[in-house]
């Protein structure tokens, strides 16, 4: 299963009455300037993950939803949004979140519609049981989800498309590897069993890379990730994972260089840059029955050395065999390693006070593309994007 498409109204920046249709591919590349709402995106696929795993009230207590709605809730009384899915059905997951007294928001429906493609058209059948032109079953269905306790009940549902569903929205992950500071948990020693997923900010990097490089299924996986770092980071020879000597329970990121020398760095001892790309290619290298559903990057270029980059674009590309990537960048160089198809330009639009969405025409773009770049276009503001 994979989300093609969202349709959301009333969420922070995008407005109620209209609403934007956001599209998604294996890569998406938010494309915008500061404040266009880039950002919101991220944040809503967070609110998915939050509904999935029964936290909707979690995550309004911490945004307010002041915050949430857009303007407010004296101009808009609710979000509202449809998750398109594609597995080889049209399946959808839709949702309407009024707001409530006191400072609330709470679920007045929450659907779930399954049809068959057919074949020959890819086009939808409509979402009720009949029979086709020649009288075969037609397999489709829609159904509304009970309420439990204000949150979401798909994780409770037994229906197969339900369980689909969950199971994609449970397996958004959002990351950001922004913190490389001296306190910061990715320099910190860890918890060596702490290794069942990669962690929002690389804090468990050391555990993670250690249950690669032991685990002989995945231990291939762990030099696919050192070849890469050696490319970025010349310097760089391979990790030294041995537990902390005084606490065998714990793993610190250290690393020995290229020379042979037995001598050993620790991970204040790495650029802020290498460091994050030490993160983005745990990430997006590790084994594919351990990658998230759905990986989400803000600004992942930070701090990254041009050639840094070109190589994160390669990776980005190996993760999307497996799993879905969206990013969200302001970054020219990071845009020109992705095809027209994979950027979705961002921008505020000045009469309606909202966002907007739109998604790049290849064909549209053709002429312009045998002359100039990407980047060279967006900074001509041809593609749009510009504040």
């Amino acid at each position: 299963m994979k989300l093609r498409q969202l349709d959301i109204k009333g969420f922070k920046s995008i407005d109620g009455d209209v609403g934007q249709r956001i599209p998604f591919g294996d890569i998406t590349v938010l494309l915008g300037a500061n404040g266009s709402g880039k950002s919101n995106v991220l944040s809503f696929l967070n609110l998915l993950q939050c509904l999935a795993k029964q936290e909707l009230a979690q995550f309004v207590g911490r945004q307010g939803v002041s915050r949430l709605l857009f303007y407010g809730p004296k101009k808009t009384g609710a979000i509202t949004f449809t998750a398109f899915f594609d597995d080889g059905a049209d399946n959808r997951y839709e949702v309407k979140l009024p707001f409530g007294l006191p400072d609330n928001l709470f679920i007045s429906h929450e659907k779930i519609q399954f049809g068959q493609y057919n074949p020959a058209t890819r086009k939808n059948f409509q979402a009720v049981h009949h029979q086709g032109k020649s009288g075969e079953q037609i397999l489709s269905e829609m159904y509304y989800l009970p309420t439990i306790g204000g949150e979401s009940s798909l994780a409770h549902d037994e229906r197969e498309t339900s369980r689909l569903v969950h199971e994609f929205l449970s397996g958004i992950r959002t990351y950001q590897f922004h913190d490389t500071s001296d306190t910061a948990k990715i320099k910190d020693r860890g918890y060596v069993d702490d290794a069942k997923y990669l962690r929002h900010d690389a804090g468990n990097l050391a555990a993670f890379l250690k249950m690669l490089k032991e685990n002989g299924s995945y231990e291939k996986y762990y030099r696919r990730i050192v070849r890469h770092i050696q490319r970025v980071m010349p310097q760089f020879g391979d990790f030294d994972l041995e537990p902390v000597p005084g606490a065998g329970n714990y793993v610190r990121l250290n690393w020995k260089d290229a020379s042979g020398s037995d001598y050993l760095f620790d991970p204040h001892q790495i650029s802020d840059g290498s460091l994050r790309f030490m993160a983005l290619s745990t990430l997006l290298l590790q084994p594919p029955d351990l990658l998230p559903r759905f990986i989400v990057l803000d600004e992942p270029e930070l701090g990254l050395h041009p050639a840094a980059i070109a190589e994160f674009g390669s990776l980005v590309r190996i993760a999307a065999n497996n799993t879905q990537v969206l990013l969200a960048t302001q970054s020219t160089r990071l845009m020109d390693e992705f095809d027209p198809e994979h950027l979705v330009v961002v921008e505020r639009d000045a009469t309606r006070h909202c966002s907007i969405f739109k998604k790049l025409d290849a064909e549209a773009l053709e002429d312009w593309l045998g002359r100039y770049s990407l980047s060279e276009l967006w900074e001509k503001n041809v593609l749009g994007g510009q504040p």
